[in-house]
């Protein structure tokens, strides 16, 4: 009789677990699911109406935060490092007595994948393999030469905004080809040119960051029209891209893309940076339309500091809505040396990085996907 009792509260006692059980599962069913990691809504955001996706963009939370405090470089590896002098595998660096030190103004991608310096110091540009090794050198034929361009067929371009206020067209052995007038309608001022770009067979000077001056052909026919673009054309063919930066001391910057066959408003996006950002550095794509944005500015430092410490930050952002895909931040050029344009992008993706030391300059290979 004891050992049916037990029994009996025995079978109780596991009902009650069983339904205790039952009714924690149910429980634990309606509540959210969260993570170690939770997710947060980005700074990056489109323009429109606060809480609404803009017009052009999509909607949901950007993949990345480009504001956080630290977002770590990703580098994929030295392309190749240089002394400074006039030697094979040297770069050019002047420091006068007056006037700014200048070191090698601009770099950029042939069809090869090789790399042009503007190596301006030597009056030259360096071409380098895939290696990092010298191929050969071709003579400048400008005074100032602050940029330089390629075409797909090979034709180089190279810009004086301020001396000779030209734009020198070289063949793809280096053979000069002749000159294209910068200033003109659209462009009083050849100092207020902000690159050089080639699209097909003609050639562009940006104006003050803003539109797109077409100068003249790869033929050395220089256009006196001067058409304009409303912007960078974008290497996958798709659209015109343009970015400005907010008021002094603000941490915004801004990114447009306009539609290249209806000429109409893509996305414009908002991104919030951890600091007051100074400088755009750079504006580029890759041939899969990835947008590369380069930006930097002063680190916190006391007002009586002359030469305080710099950031810079590069953002990989997205073709159709500028969404962030990656962040990363790259070591600053502390060096005096004064340059036009320290980036170039590959068409596979990634920037390549001159990074100036007292020793030489290095071309690192960045990622921030």
């Amino acid at each position: 009789m004891k050992a049916g009792k037990r029994i009996g509260r025995v079978t109780a006692g596991a009902l009650l677990a069983l339904l205790l059980g039952v009714a924690l599962m149910y429980r634990s069913a309606r509540a959210p699911a969260s993570s170690g990691a939770e997710s947060s809504e980005s700074s990056a955001q489109g323009s429109g109406t606060p809480g609404q996706p803009a017009s052009g963009l999509r909607s949901g939370v950007a993949k990345v935060d480009p504001g956080k405090a630290r977002a770590e470089p990703r580098p994929a590896g030295v392309f190749g490092s240089y002394g400074w002098g006039s030697g094979e595998d040297q770069l050019g660096r002047d420091r006068p007595t007056e006037g700014n030190p200048t070191a090698p103004m601009s770099l950029t991608f042939d069809r090869l994948g090789n790399v042009v310096v503007l190596d301006q110091v030597n009056g030259r540009l360096v071409r380098l393999g895939p290696d990092g090794k010298a191929l050969d050198t071709i003579p400048l034929t400008v005074q100032s030469a602050q940029d330089v361009a390629i075409a797909k067929d090979g034709t180089i371009a190279v810009l004086d905004r301020l001396a000779d206020k030209t734009i020198a067209l070289h063949d793809a052995t280096g053979r000069p080809m002749g000159n294209l007038a910068l200033e003109g309608k659209g462009l009083a001022q050849g100092g207020l040119s902000t690159g050089l770009f080639v699209e097909g067979d003609s050639v562009y000077v940006e104006a003050e960051h803003g539109p797109l001056i077409r100068v003249g052909g790869l033929d050395g026919t220089s256009d006196t029209e001067r058409p304009q673009l409303p912007g960078r054309p974008s290497r996958d063919g798709k659209s015109f891209l343009s970015a400005n930066l907010g008021p002094r001391g603000s941490r915004k910057v801004y990114v447009h893309a306009v539609d290249r066959d209806s000429r109409q408003h893509r996305f414009s996006r908002e991104y919030s940076l951890p600091l007051p950002v100074l400088t755009l550095m750079m504006l580029d794509s890759d041939a899969s339309g990835v947008i590369y944005v380069a930006v930097s500015g002063e680190e916190p430092h006391p007002p009586e500091e002359v030469r305080p410490k710099h950031w810079v930050r590069l953002l990989c952002l997205d073709p159709l809505d500028g969404a962030p895909l990656g962040t990363a931040d790259l070591p600053s050029n502390a060096m005096p040396e004064e340059t036009f344009r320290d980036f170039a992008v590959p068409d596979s993706g990634g920037v390549l990085y001159s990074v100036r030391t007292p020793e030489g300059t290095t071309l690192q290979r960045y990622t921030c996907r």
